[in-house]
């Protein structure tokens, strides 16, 4: 039987609203009543242009309808676009061809699950809004067991193609062709769903996902895969936005105030990835 994930699933709720207050009470601040001053481009178009990767349950991902974006990334980019004034418009992309149409200018921004790094950084700018590490997955019956990265070597991995973990499996395996061990044999798609359907079929015996994400895979397939040993490098989720655009900083105010007014911890508490949430979001962060 071949995997994909369901278009729509029920989000993983953690209890009654009484969570969401108390998870205000961890990540809520003072709201500012002080307008954001946005760039007038932005105004006079009325809204921004989000690209998202559409492959990435529960942080964006297909509607049953086959067409509308989804997730808690979809949530959080409308909520921040309304304190700005202006409607989000999410846009599926390949997670790859993002960055670049950042550079080029096609979209506003984007919320897709990227995390932070300096090397990004260095082409697009980021506010940070969340936290996540990578997670190992298998087949539910008869997949190995991955304590880390160390223990890849031989071993075959599916990874969505731009992401870090593609970029881990593969330093991963020139360090166990240097310590004289077998090469880690690591296959690229160009979303997640291929990756998972890889491990279905046999192709590949390691999925690797950020630490949300790999635990919806994990939850939806219905016994068909089981996480496998610990998270590791918990690292900031971060939005992207061209540089020189003076986007930034609008973005980062009116996520503040996203999360000084509740409406933050609720998105979190509704799909479930609440031990992601933080409460001093910033530009930059991994230059910092």
């Amino acid at each position: 039987m071949t995997f994909t994930l369901r278009k729509l699933a029920s989000p993983r709720r953690l209890g009654a609203l009484a969570g969401s207050v108390a998870l205000c009470a961890v990540f809520c601040a003072s709201a500012s009543a002080t307008p954001i001053a946005l760039p007038q481009k932005y105004k006079e178009q009325g809204h921004l242009t989000i690209a998202a990767d559409a492959t990435y349950a529960p942080m964006e991902f297909i509607a049953k309808d086959g067409k509308t974006v989804v997730g808690a990334d979809v949530d959080l980019g409308k909520a921040i676009a309304k304190k700005l004034g202006v409607k989000a418009d999410f846009i599926n992309a390949s997670f790859d061809s993002i960055i670049p149409a950042l550079q080029s200018g096609k979209y506003d921004m984007s919320m897709s699950s990227f995390t932070i790094t300096k090397k990004r950084e260095e082409v697009v700018d980021f506010v940070s809004y969340m936290t996540a590490g990578t997670s190992f997955y298998v087949k539910g019956k008869g997949g190995p067991k991955v304590n880390g990265l160390a223990d890849l070597c031989g071993m075959s991995v599916a990874v969505e193609k731009g992401t870090t973990q593609a970029a881990d499996a593969a330093k991963q395996s020139q360090e166990c062709v240097a310590a004289g061990k077998k090469a880690v044999t690591v296959s690229v798609f160009p979303d997640q769903n291929g990756a998972n359907l890889a491990i279905v079929s046999g192709r590949a015996q390691v999925g690797m996902a950020d630490s949300p994400v790999a635990a919806w895979i994990v939850e939806e397939s219905r016994g068909q895969f089981k996480l496998t040993g610990e998270s590791y490098n918990s690292a900031p989720y971060g939005i992207a936005i061209p540089k020189n655009s003076g986007l930034a900083e609008p973005v980062l105010q009116a996520l503040k105030e996203v999360i000084a007014s509740g409406e933050y911890a609720k998105i979190l508490h509704k799909w479930g990835i609440t031990q992601g949430g933080i409460k001093d979001p910033a530009i930059n962060p991994a230059v910092q």
